[in-house]
């Protein structure tokens, strides 16, 4: 299952190669030339492909959880002071994606979504200490019957150009569905209160929808 995101690029990607095939065939005389393009352009594609993959996910849904929004690895747990919303301490969890990740973004927990909000910014590695506060970035906030406002932010990394986010304020946020997308490797960023109880470990990996951050 693919996301709906990558439809075009999907289609204008095997155009592209197909048309590099013709070309290759037809003006091309030697054979293993002919089979070294078509295998540099199918495993483009595959990439491509595996790029814009949406697996589905049996989220189990609860009050008392939060789940990753991503796929990807634990690079950050450390209190901070979060001044776009909060304008407080809070305790960030970064996840981040590699290009090989699935880069659905999911609602962490149920809710209603009470602020949504894009920035233009920089480029810089997703690991970088200011990316969460140059880079281009959306942030959102749902409002958690148990955890009360929890912010999740969308950060791109140096090869994400673009980032897609679905929530608006006053929707209803259900936890595990699509929030939105990030092209080309990023990370996600979430901020909790300082007494939530964590799940997870600095380097641990873990699975959009799935692994469960933190519980009450």
């Amino acid at each position: 299952m693919f996301h709906k995101e990558g439809y075009k690029i999907l289609g204008f990607s095997l155009l592209a190669f197909l048309i590099i095939n013709i070309l290759s065939y037809s003006f091309i005389d030697i054979l293993w030339l002919q089979s070294a393009v078509l295998i540099i352009t199918a495993v483009l594609f595959l990439l491509v492909v595996q790029f814009f993959r949406n697996p589905q996910r049996k989220t189990v849904i609860n009050d008392s959880t939060i789940v990753s929004p991503v796929d990807g690895k634990v690079v950050v747990i450390e209190e901070v002071f979060e001044k776009e919303f909060f304008n407080e301490k809070r305790l960030q969890v970064s996840v981040f994606m590699s290009p090989i990740n699935v880069h659905v973004t999911r609602y962490p927990v149920n809710g209603v979504v009470t602020y949504s909000k894009y920035h233009p910014g920089k480029y810089l590695v997703a690991w970088h200490p200011k990316s969460s506060e140059e880079n281009e970035r959306t942030t959102v906030v749902v409002k958690n019957k148990a955890f009360g406002e929890i912010l999740y932010r969308q950060v791109a990394g140096a090869l994400a150009k673009r980032i897609v986010n679905y929530a608006k304020v006053n929707d209803k946020a259900v936890q595990g569905d699509d929030s939105g997308f990030i092209k080309f490797g990023s990370r996600v960023d979430l901020y909790l209160p300082l007494n939530t109880k964590l799940n997870v470990k600095l380097n641990e990996k873990v699975k959009g929808g799935v692994s469960v951050i933190a519980k009450q």
